[in-house]
């Protein structure tokens, strides 16, 4: 009996020491900075990129569905400009985050960040403090002309004086924070401009640089890394819905479907009101990108799954 008390006393001793190493360590790394270059971006007041911006902010970039805290479809719907103040809650099994108030307000939004700053945060996924940016943005690879009309669009935002909340996270979201979230660059050659057009090429660009499909129908990891294969279906989301399966498979949702089909469906906007998909900014896409998306989609290898 000696000796199995003695086993579980340095066995709870060491036990405890791991969860205070742990702890200590995670702790100090809450705050960690890192070191990115800033991309040679300067926003312009020309009003053909202004309008291309926001073209790209408010459609495929869908902006305002993390950003506005107001119905932004009614407003476009009017002709006004939604307010881009932040603090719209996502609650993830990592804590609650929120997003940040990117207004030109020069306090609590990006009026206080040079255009280099910002284009950093957009490409290298790191803050003007040096700490790494959540990699819920997809658009480090985004031409450098789509950069600089995003950054021109943000910067007519009427300033809007609010402070987002501060994030939220659980013991996990700490420890993920601590160990697993690290800054997030390109991840191939920058082009300087992507033009426009309808074929794949094009439409890959828009999905996986700039619309972040693949951000919600590809598996991730806790920490986002991608686990699963390209747009063969995601991670569970809100109310039971898994976003599903768009290979050229029988078993995709999209199979059968005719380029005109796709490109309706996109243009009804939001049918179920359960849907995190962000349609009623993506119904603003213009044909063009929808069938360039279209193309894309068919080029992906096919992938069987279950349910879609």
């Amino acid at each position: 009996m000696k000796i199995v008390k003695r086993i579980l006393r340095w066995t709870a001793i060491i036990i405890g020491l791991l969860l205070i190493t742990v702890t200590a360590l995670t702790a100090s790394r809450q705050h960690l900075t890192y070191k990115a270059p800033y991309p040679e971006i300067q926003s312009t007041t020309d009003t053909a990129v202004v309008s291309r911006g926001k073209h790209l902010v408010t459609a495929i970039a869908h902006c305002s569905d993390c950003h506005s805290p107001l119905n932004a479809d009614s407003l476009l719907a009017l002709g006004q400009d939604p307010p881009f103040s932040g603090g719209v809650a996502f609650r993830l099994p990592v804590g609650t985050i929120y997003s940040a108030n990117i207004t030109s307000d020069p306090q609590f939004g990006i009026g206080k960040f040079s255009d280099r700053e910002i284009a950093r945060v957009l490409r290298f996924g790191v803050h003007p403090d040096g700490t790494a940016v959540y990699d819920f943005m997809p658009f480090h690879n985004m031409s450098d002309e789509d950069l600089t009309a995003v950054i021109s669009y943000l910067r007519t935002q009427k300033p809007v004086a609010v402070k987002k909340p501060d994030n939220e996270l659980n013991a996990v979201g700490n420890l993920v924070k601590a160990f697993l979230v690290k800054p997030v660059g390109p991840s191939e050659k920058i082009e300087p401009r992507m033009m426009p057009d309808s074929t794949a090429a094009y439409g890959k660009y828009l999905v996986l640089n700039v619309g972040n499909c693949s951000g919600c129908h590809t598996k991730r990891s806790i920490s986002g890394e991608q686990i699963g294969e390209t747009m063969a279906g995601g991670t569970p989301m809100a109310y039971g819905l898994v976003p599903p399966n768009l290979t050229p498979d029988s078993s995709s949702r999209i199979f059968g479907w005719s380029e005109k089909i796709f490109i309706d469906r996109f243009h009804s906007g939001k049918l179920n009101p359960k849907s995190e998909m962000p349609w009623n900014s993506f119904k603003r896409m213009n044909d063009t990108e929808l069938k360039a998306i279209y193309r894309y989609l068919k080029t992906l290898k096919p992938v069987r799954t279950t349910k879609s």
